[in-house]
């Protein structure tokens, strides 16, 4: 028999929950770990929709990569993801800094999506000691704009923002999610001609056209995606009598016009 204890304890040993942010909320959010798990749903946010499919197919636990609880609850809303899980009896398993951190995690297969070889660190957390940021390199140089496009591609990106480095892309930096402060100030001196990630906010795409870098902007969503199959086959190997699945309703939460 496979306990919700039992995954839990296995993605520990790979993606430590000790080695999330301070401001993280990873871990077994919902159940007490000994339940019984057949089926297990994969997402990267356990939103109702997620829930519901989740309890639809028989599943016991929902692993996610966002925590279904970040904030502290001050209410319980009926038909929330919280409320749902509850009322379903479904475990929740929150793998979220920890795993962007982890070798193999969420950073290691955005920068295989890429196609980077010689994929290393670019930036370490102070309090874990681990790559906060990889770096690696393309197979060969790229025009900022068909590198831009190249990232949409591979990403499935319904669009993508990004500014116009002064050099053809080679090396190429990244932080998946919220890393737009995380590319060097001084790009050249770190090797890099680009930097992929999910978010930047308008002071950090200037200041990467001042320092001459193609950062390119593929959504929050797009950049952590790419986590969820490979998870999903790692569990099913050292699960075999559980059937993992990826949620059909994890999906970005927005659309472009």
């Amino acid at each position: 028999m496979t306990t919700v204890r039992a995954v839990y304890d296995f993605l520990d040993a790979w993606a430590p929950f000790s080695t999330a942010m301070s401001f993280d909320n990873a871990g077994l959010l919902a159940g007490n770990g000994k339940e019984e798990v057949r089926r297990a749903v994969l997402a990267l946010d356990i939103t109702p929709d997620v829930v519901r499919e989740a309890a639809g197919c028989g599943a016991q636990l929902i692993i996610s990569h966002h925590p279904v609880i970040f904030d502290p609850l001050r209410r319980l809303f009926p038909g929330s993801a919280p409320w749902l899980l509850a009322q379903n009896g479904l475990a929740a398993i929150c793998a979220h800094t920890n795993l962007d951190l982890a070798p193999g995690g969420v950073n290691t297969c955005l920068a295989q999506r890429l196609g980077l070889s010689d994929i290393r660190t670019l930036g370490t957390d102070v309090s874990s000691g681990l790559p906060e940021s990889l770096c690696g390199d393309l197979s060969a140089p790229m025009e900022p704009r068909a590198f831009a496009l190249h990232v949409k591609k591979v990403l499935g990106c319904e669009s993508v923002e990004y500014t116009e480095g002064s050099k053809a892309v080679h090396t190429v930096g990244l932080c998946s999610g919220a890393g737009g402060s995380y590319f060097p100030a001084d790009p050249a001196a770190a090797g890099i001609q680009g930097f992929v990630t999910g978010e930047a906010h308008h002071h950090e795409l200037l200041a990467a056209r001042e320092a001459g870098l193609t950062l390119v902007v593929a959504g929050h969503y797009h950049t952590e995606a790419v986590v969820l199959d490979p998870l999903r086959e790692k569990l099913s190997s050292a699960f075999p009598n559980v059937v993992f699945s990826v949620a059909v309703s994890s999906a970005a939460p927005s659309r472009f016009v």
